[in-house]
């Protein structure tokens, strides 16, 4: 019998994970063919050692999950727990015992296949789950991110369990510029202000704010450089921190995808955009063909002209890098691949070693666009075939046009910075102004 998307057991089925994160087509495709069962206390859902991958969840009732000689642990139904497939792993650990009269849910591995993952490109108003009656429900609304969204179900469960819960004061720094980094963070509820010295001795300069379930900390655990950022709290904050081996083992790992030199030429070929994330100055010396130039600095500034129906591979000197663009990339909801090893791990001959036809780092002309001698002429006919040159002379136009972006993307990030910097300035003077008047008049 389907269940009612209307009804009471909706709602509640509706907070199962990962069913909360599920676009609403899809959650009400899905109660078409769900089936609420009903078990007499003392029943065995399953016994220690089956196979059956199908999965449990508790909608009312409790249930023992139990060994032959004591009890590990008791499900509620409406408890964090009961949120979770119960004891999914395959072959079971445990044996599942009703310990009350129940109503229960069973999805098996079918039912589970029809729910597609989301699609990149699906707009926001697929992507939010129906409204629940707990507006504090930072559980759901922090699944719908595509992070989150592509674990694996045993992952989440791990991962929403290890995650530990601190509190800081205003003006506490949570992490420092510089230190090595040691925890992933999760904004429960609060705001925090994040900070860059450009040198040792400089004063810092603020970048933007923070506020309820944004993340950060990754861009350390998974370069293994230290902080290049400093977090600091300007309210109340509730934090949720995940350890670095947790974070690597469970989010990293499973989220982030490698690609060697001959994928990436079938990918190309099938529309994928090439980025390269090393400074301007590595990438004039050897880049692979057909690259783009957009500095790791700059990347954020650079999503917008980015095709999300498309695969973006990322490449840099040693794989680093692009693995922490990849994951900014993954968080805007891109199909994000790296190269594995990156340029260090190509030979001299798959790359091209002459500048870029445009430099965008001082926007002078260094390539060759007007082609080999004789084929102007030919690049005014339309009807007449390319040849060899003229396509590499395509290419070069458009790498030239994308680097320009990539150009305006970084210096729209440099005004940025400069105009954080110039307002904070102006407040100082404006201060020093009060003062000085203040002093007159004594």
């Amino acid at each position: 019998m389907a269940v009612d998307t209307q009804s009471e057991e909706a709602r509640v089925i509706r907070q199962l994970i990962p069913l909360s994160t599920l676009p609403s087509q899809t959650f009400i495709s899905l109660c078409a063919q769900l089936n609420l069962e009903y078990a007499e206390q003392g029943t065995i859902l399953f016994k220690r050692g089956d196979e059956n991958d199908s999965l449990y969840y508790l909608l009312d009732g409790s249930i023992n999950l139990q060994t032959e000689t004591f009890t590990i642990e008791t499900i509620k139904a409406g408890s964090d727990s009961a949120r979770f497939a119960i004891a999914h792993q395959v072959p079971r650990k445990v044996d599942a015992v009703a310990n009350s009269r129940i109503q229960f849910l069973r999805l098996n591995a079918d039912m589970m296949k029809m729910t597609p993952e989301t699609a990149y490109e699906e707009n926001e108003s697929t992507m939010t789950v129906d409204e629940l009656d707990d507006n504090d429900d930072w559980m759901t609304t922090l699944l719908k991110s595509p992070i989150f969204r592509a674990l694996p179900p045993a992952n989440l469960q791990k991962l929403l369990m290890s995650l530990q819960e601190i509190t800081c004061a205003p003006g506490e720094a949570i992490i420092r510029q510089g230190e090595p980094g040691d925890y992933y963070y999760i904004i429960k509820k609060g705001q925090a202000i994040i900070s860059r010295k450009p040198s040792p001795n400089a004063k810092d300069i603020k970048l933007s704010k923070l506020a309820d379930l944004d993340t950060f900390g990754e861009d350390a655990l998974i370069s293994g450089e230290p902080r290049s950022t400093s977090i600091t709290a300007i309210t109340d904050l509730t934090l949720l921190r995940l350890g670095k081996e947790q974070f690597i083992n469970l989010i990293k790992l499973p989220t982030l995808k490698y690609i060697g030199i001959d994928e990436l030429y079938v990918q190309m070929s099938q529309g994928a955009e090439l980025i390269d994330v090393r400074g301007h100055d590595e990438f004039k010396i050897s880049h692979l063909p057909r690259s783009i130039n957009v500095p790791f600095f700059s990347l954020r500034m650079y999503l917008k002209t980015l095709n999300r129906h498309h695969p973006v591979i990322v490449v840099c000197k040693d794989g680093k890098t692009s693995e922490m663009a990849a994951f900014i990339l993954q968080q805007n909801k891109f199909n994000a691949l790296i190269l594995k090893n990156g340029i260090a791990g190509l030979n001299q001959d798959q790359l091209r070693t002459e500048p870029a036809s445009f430099s965008i780092d001082d926007g002078t002309e260094t390539g060759n666009l007007a082609g080999p001698p004789g084929e102007s002429s030919k690049l005014t006919l339309a009807e007449q075939p390319e040849t060899p040159a003229e396509e590499a002379l395509t290419d070069d136009l458009r790498q030239a046009i994308q680097q320009l972006k990539a150009k305006c993307r970084s210096l729209e990030a440099e005004k940025m910075t400069l105009e954080l910097k110039c307002s904070s300035l102006a407040r100082q003077l404006e201060k020093f102004k009060t003062e000085l008047e203040r002093m007159r008049g004594k």
